[in-house]
């Protein structure tokens, strides 16, 4: 083994490590509101931090009715993002409407900025698939619950892109325990090698499901995870979506550059259950989770806002009242479309379907046909 010159051996001949992760998380509001200094450029602009904020209460206000729906049985098992809202909204921000984002299924703030429907979403985890049929970001892939798998979907995007020559990005974001999975040191592995421009965001909530971070991995942080694969491995507040959107936005100008991906790990916390098939008051103290509501992201930019004269209450009570009557119009609308027919489960899943498949269309009174979107 091979050491720095520079560095001074141990007794048992081990060297200290140079810590070449970001040895500072990226921050610019504290979680009382005020600025850490100077806001980076465009995020000061103040309508620039409102859409920040916008979208936050947005996602919130989906969460809430989501839950509702699925606690009158109207909605399948879903995953909120409360306290993570900074997370998906910042990532969305720093995007362009041209790049790729692979969502796990926590990220619905995200998608929401990007133009799909809250009709949409609640299709999807209402059982439909016409939900992840997206007028908005076509290029977008839907929702996945499988924990890490769209990361290499992901990569195969950012390849793509980087063949098609242009300066598009992909971006994927998963939680801290996605970070257990091969998926993940796959995908890693492969951008790096081939420097592709993808963007892995980690949104570091503490908890996989009822498995806390430290019983997840012996390393000191998710961001040094990049070290093996070559590239550089950043940590961000991630209840700060002004930090988050800049780290993204650095990470995505480096993309864009050609000088390939960047992990991101994003520390937040998860306010609420993992799902709403979980309670989580059997594997967390109502203490812990009380102290995390005072980094919560909404306050801390309304907040912000508020201090420097660009919010104030008649703004707050409008914004509640517009958005509550979006989310309440979208779910009417959800409530009201009509069901599709059982044997539409077969259809995208072959151009051609095999016998056995049709066989199963056939009972259920469908036409087995051929081809996409059959029957």
């Amino acid at each position: 083994m091979s050491h720095a010159p520079s560095q001074q051996a141990s007794p048992d001949g081990t060297v200290p490590h140079t810590d070449p992760v970001q040895p500072e998380i990226r921050r610019f509001l504290h979680p009382d509101g005020t600025a850490t200094g100077p806001l980076p450029e465009p995020l000061a602009d103040p309508d620039r931090l409102v859409g920040l904020y916008r979208g936050m209460v947005l996602a919130r206000a989906f969460d809430e009715k989501a839950i509702s729906l699925q606690r009158t049985g109207r909605l399948g098992t879903y995953a909120s993002s409360l306290g993570q809202e900074a997370v998906s909204v910042g990532t969305a921000a720093a995007m362009d409407d041209a790049d790729v984002f692979a969502p796990s299924f926590r990220e619905h703030g995200a998608q929401l900025w990007r133009g799909v429907t809250p009709e949409e979403l609640f299709l999807y985890w209402g059982g439909d698939e016409r939900g992840s049929a997206f007028e908005g970001p076509k290029r977008d892939f839907p929702v996945c619950v499988p924990v890490a798998t769209h990361f290499p979907h992901a990569v195969g995007a950012a390849l793509a892109l980087k063949l098609d020559g242009g300066a598009s990005v992909a971006v994927a974001i998963g939680g801290d325990g996605s970070t257990s999975k091969g998926d993940f040191y796959e995908a890693l592995n492969l951008a790096g090698a081939w420097r592709l421009p993808a963007i892995f965001v980690i949104s570091n909530n503490q908890w996989a499901i009822s498995v806390p971070r430290q019983a997840q991995t012996a390393s000191r942080t998710l961001a040094q995870k990049a070290l093996a694969a070559g590239i550089p491995g950043w940590q961000v507040d991630g209840n700060d979506a002004v930090a988050v959107a800049s780290c993204v936005g650095d990470a995505i100008a480096r993309a864009r550059e050609g000088a390939g991906p960047t992990l991101i790990e994003a520390l937040t916390y998860r306010l609420g259950d993992h799902t709403t098939a979980d309670d989580a008051r059997r594997y967390r103290s109502d203490e812990e989770v009380s102290g995390h509501w005072k980094e919560e992201p909404l306050t801390r930019l309304r907040t912000y806002l508020a201090n420097e004269g660009h919010w104030d209450k008649d703004r707050e009570e409008a914004l509640i009242r517009e958005v509550r009557q979006r989310i309440d119009e979208a779910a009417e609308h959800y409530l009201a479309t009509p069901p599709q027919l059982p044997e539409a489960m077969f259809a995208h899943l072959f151009a051609t379907l095999p016998a056995p498949l049709e066989d199963q269309v056939r009972s259920l009174g469908g036409d087995a046909g051929n081809g996409e979107g059959s029957p």
